[in-house]
Parts: C-alpha cells; structure tokens; sequence
C-alpha cells in the first residue's frame, strides 16, 4: 500500500474523497513541486480555507502525495500556534473577554510560527509545534513530532492563513447576535482587526503560493463544524451541543466572510467548494 492509499485507509475517507484528490491534492502538490524547482528553496504554499472546509484532510493528503513522489514535505497548522490558555485568560482580562476562545487573531503566537518556518528550511532537527485542545494548551516537548530539515514543502494551513485586516469604518456595525450582545463597543473586534493588520502580515505574507478552498457561503459552515462535533461525540463521548456550535462559529463568521469576498481576487489559485465540500 503506497502512502497515499494507506493515509486514504488510515483518516476512513469515503470513497467520494478520491474525487477530492485528483481535482485538489494532486494539483496542489504539482504546483508545490513546481513552486520549490522555481525558487530553489523551501516553498510555503499557504492553505485558507473556513472551518469544517477540509483543509487540513487535504493538506495531509497532499503531504502524502508529496512525501510518496520523493519530496520532503510537512504541513503546519495554525491551530497548533495557539497561545496558551493562561495567556488568553490575561487578554481576556486586560482586553476582553471574547479573547478567551481561540480562534481569531491576536490569540495565536505568530512569531513562534515565523521561527518554525525558518528553522524547517534549514539542515538541522526541530520539534513540531501541536496544540493539544484538550488541554487548551500547547503540548509538551516531548509530545511534538521531530522533523529533519531542510523541508522542501510546507503546507501553511488555518482558517484564516493569509487574510488580510478589514477598513476601519466596516467594523462599526455587528455582524451577528455575538458582536451585538457581547462586543457592543467593537473593542473585540478592533483588536482583532488590528493584530491581523499589525502583526499578522509578517507570517501570513511568508507564503510563496496562496491557495483558497471556497466555502459556497458562511451558511454552510456551521453545518460543516456540527458534523465535525458530530465525529466527535462518536469518537469520544465529548463535543459541543448545537447552541455552542453557533456561538463558537459567530468569532469566525466577520473574517469569514470577509475572506470569501476579498480573497479570490488575489489567491493564487481558487477552489471552489459544494455544500458536501466537494470541489465544485
């Protein structure tokens, strides 16, 4: 079985994911070959895409496709730059409370992100970073997976890897029943605009190729996190009910948004996204 099947057998994806792999992984890992002969170096391909879209199931397939052609590959995920939870506790204190969930910028450690793709493009051995969620903190050292450098692929993917900070004067409205009730001052919302404005930018802006997975609209992905919670549950016997899926969705839904309406003009490479997050 070659590395692709076995990561195909080993996730339980459905057959109608094969579809998936022909018309996103596979070109996605030829123009990440493609971008790493152009530039002779480490090539970042950065992976936007909203939550539930699978971005992070076709990074690693992608990884797979790489790794399988001969060519060393990692994906990053900017769900393991998180900042730790008692970190979040003081921007919550000191800033607002919404800062407590993680998520939305200005609760990541963007320069921990920048040392990592520095350090993968060199020839030395680095320890992964990975955010273990059911301690909402990051995991311990010897919990990380090593990796080898020099990496010739790094697959950057989050939610909103590559977003771009909104103008000012759109912030003056809420967008939803959160930011209304719970941020009436926009002072939550200012503080995210600006960390994805001031400090963002020297991280996201690292990527040689910036690929966009299309949700069809911000609708569909509060169905496609309730189905992730769904997985959940089975699994484990945890997950959120379908009151605090929603309110959990309502931190992304402004920079969401903004995303699919701003992000494809300048994208690298567009993918549009069904309903069932199947290429479209």
């Amino acid at each position: 079985m070659d590395g692709l099947e076995a990561f195909l057998a080993a996730e339980d994806l459905p057959p109608a994911f094969r579809r998936t792999v022909e018309r996103v992984c596979e070109p996605l890992a030829d123009r990440a070959q493609a971008a790493h002969a152009r530039l002779g170096r480490t090539a970042v391909i950065a992976l936007c895409g909203a939550q539930g879209s699978g971005k992070s199931t076709i990074a690693a397939a992608t990884r797979a496709i790489l790794i399988q052609r001969g060519v060393d590959a990692l994906v990053l995920s900017l769900d393991d730059l998180y900042l730790p939870h008692a970190a979040r506790e003081r921007l919550a204190r000191e800033v607002h409370p919404l800062l407590i969930t993680r998520g939305p910028p200005g609760t990541h450690d963007v320069e921990l992100g920048l040392q990592v793709l520095a350090a993968v493009a060199r020839d030395r051995t680095i320890a992964l970073p990975r955010f273990d969620k059911a301690t909402d903190n990051p995991a311990p050292i010897t919990e990380r997976p090593a990796f080898v450098g020099p990496a010739q692929v790094v697959l950057f993917e989050g939610w909103c890897v590559g977003a771009r900070a909104q103008p000012r004067e759109a912030l003056r409205a809420p967008i939803n029943a959160l930011e209304r009730d719970e941020d009436p001052d926009g002072r939550w919302r200012r503080f995210v605009n600006t960390a994805l404005a001031a400090a963002y930018p020297s991280l996201f802006e690292r990527h040689d190729e910036l690929v966009l997975l299309a949700a069809p609209s911000f609708e569909v992905v509060a169905g496609w996190r309730a189905e992730q919670e769904a997985k959940l549950r089975a699994r484990t016997g945890g997950g959120m009910s379908p009151e605090a899926i929603a309110r959990f969705v309502a931190h992304y839904e402004r920079l969401t948004r903004w995303i699919l309406e701003e992000m494809p003009a300048r994208a690298d490479w567009t993918v549009p996204l069904g309903p069932d997050r199947a290429p479209a």
